[in-house]
């Protein structure tokens, strides 16, 4: 059953688990989002880690995913993925992306800009080798955003890989780590009546500036 334009309009909820008030959150956003991501985790949400990444191709289209959170401090925010990939292609040319974490559960969103970067070869290496073995052979099966003629040749190159390299695959060349270092963050509180509070912090001469958003 398709779904009208009136009863998508009637979906509707009220905001009312919590507020976020420029006393209570921390003046570093770092520690601001190490608490949100701490409090999704205890609660036990559905892939608390769970990101879209959004870039910019050299045609201004915009293009999201969900990619998965492995590292935060303070240099940044890292994930890890195929760097042939159309992610990985539009940060090439273009290294600067928008990062956003969505609680439903909790009513919150996190918000994340600034440059991105690719992580030190240790960094991926370590990485990698803490992943599956199925995982570390998959980076090698899949060219990934490439068209191919069906899931059997994905079969078919996970079985050539684990036979070549079987327990001890290399990390491929052309996989790995970004880091998105941050210039500005937005957190952002569900509350009542559509009077969400926004809380951003910007970047400006080495510091942060906390700052509130009309919703």
């Amino acid at each position: 059953m398709t779904m009208t334009s009136s009863q998508l309009a009637e979906l509707r909820k009220s905001y009312e688990r919590a507020e976020l008030s420029e006393e209570a959150s921390h003046a570093d956003p770092l520690r601001q989002f190490d608490l949100w991501l701490t409090e999704a985790i205890a609660a036990e949400i559905p892939e608390p880690n769970a990101m879209t990444l959004a870039t910019v191709a050299s045609n201004l289209r915009p293009s999201t995913r969900v990619v998965l959170i492995k590292g935060y401090d303070e240099r940044g925010i890292v994930w890890y993925t195929n760097y042939e990939s159309r992610k990985g292609q539009e940060l090439a040319g273009n290294p600067y992306a928008a990062l956003q974490f969505h609680w439903v559960e909790l009513e919150r969103q996190v918000r994340v800009e600034g440059r991105v970067e690719k992580t030190g070869a240790r960094e991926s290496d370590a990485y990698y080798a803490s992943r599956p073995l199925d995982s570390r052979i998959g980076a090698w099966a899949s060219p990934q955003s490439q068209v191919i003629t069906g899931r059997t040749l994905l079969v078919a190159n996970a079985a050539k890989y684990g036979a070549q390299y079987l327990l001890n695959p290399p990390r491929p060349p052309h996989w790995g780590g970004y880091r998105l270092v941050p210039d500005r963050w937005e957190f952002w509180q569900g509350r009542k009546s559509r009077l969400h509070d926004r809380l951003r912090y910007r970047l400006d001469d080495g510091g942060w500036v906390r700052e509130r958003l009309a919703p």
